[in-house]
């Protein structure tokens, strides 16, 4: 099954135009103090199955890595649990941050 992918292409023009949308980045708390996008919400891997509840099935979900690995597990475990309008954010922060953002500090 292939999961659903936003590019960061997408992604950038969501926020543009203030789509209601949830962007999930689930890094690790010490990731962020590194670089993050503005308004993410955090709910690192491993607590997601412990906290989803803590999102709407009806929400848009764009979910947020480093490099789309840890997110596309996060995709397919929502996916699983019902939350139907979820996407990974392909290549993660890393490719927000070599084509839309290259001042962004990464690691």
């Amino acid at each position: 099954m292939r999961r659903p992918e936003t590019s960061v292409e997408e992604l950038k023009a969501m926020l543009s135009a203030r789509r209601a949308i949830v962007l999930l980045d689930v890094r690790e708390p010490c990731e962020l103090e590194i670089c993050r996008l503005p308004g993410a919400r955090n709910i690192p891997l491993g607590e997601l199955p412990k906290r989803f509840g803590e999102l709407k099935p009806s929400e848009e979900l764009v979910v947020m890595c480093r490099s789309g690995r840890r997110s596309a597990q996060a995709v397919e475990f929502l996916l699983g649990k019902g939350y139907a309008r979820c996407s990974n954010l392909a290549g993660g922060i890393l490719a927000w941050a070599k084509r839309i953002d290259p001042s962004m500090r990464t690691y």
